[in-house]
């Protein structure tokens, strides 16, 4: 079993990354196996028609990800509220996968906020991220709000609530990701016929 955590922040050194790191502690706790992709300074070109092509530009750049995000059961979406929005590194990234990567395997959504909110990211990635790729998006979902506070090097009161939160909902995950991939063994998922959502 293989979960991939996204930070989804262009920037370097990014709260949002600090808390990837801290979800894959927390995996490998548990015994489960995870890898980071990090975001920060924006490192894959906005995708064009020849996206998916494995050859020119995408062989190097893009490819090594795909097969990172192929070889994995589950994912982690750690993403960063930017002005109410999701950051637009995070939604090219999006664009870039396809049913090979992400197609029917279980994401859980982390949103990051510096203050009180945190809700829009979850909302927009629900309503509008999930049509072609065919991610499957677990009910639950977590906002770590003020983040700068939380998951430092002292754990801090604030924490315990939402490092419970996490808990359960990385467990959730897991639970998701063996059932779904018994799912995907066993249903012939027509890709060639309905690889596009309506």
């Amino acid at each position: 079993m293989k979960i991939t955590i996204v930070s989804g922040s262009h920037r370097r050194g990014s709260q949002s990354m600090k808390l990837a790191f801290y979800i894959a502690s927390m995996l490998g706790a548990e015994g489960v196996n995870s890898a980071v992709i990090n975001l920060a300074g924006n490192p894959l070109p906005l995708w064009d028609e020849e996206a998916g092509s494995e050859s020119g530009k995408w062989h190097d750049v893009w490819l090594p990800i795909a097969r990172q995000l192929r070889a994995s059961e589950g994912f982690v979406f750690v993403v960063p509220e930017w002005a109410g929005m999701v950051p637009s590194g995070f939604k090219n990234f999006l664009l870039l996968c396809g049913n090979r990567e992400l197609g029917h395997k279980p994401a859980l959504i982390v949103s990051v906020s510096a203050s009180g909110n945190g809700v829009y990211p979850v909302a927009e990635l629900r309503m509008a991220s999930a049509k072609n790729n065919h991610v499957v998006y677990i009910p639950d979902h977590v906002i770590v709000r003020n983040v700068d506070a939380v998951f430092n090097a002292e754990p801090v009161q604030a924490e315990q609530a939402i490092r419970a939160r996490l808990e359960y909902s990385l467990r959730t995950l897991h639970a998701y990701a063996l059932h779904l991939a018994e799912l995907r063994k066993n249903f012939d998922f027509d890709y060639g016929k309905y690889g596009y959502g309506m």
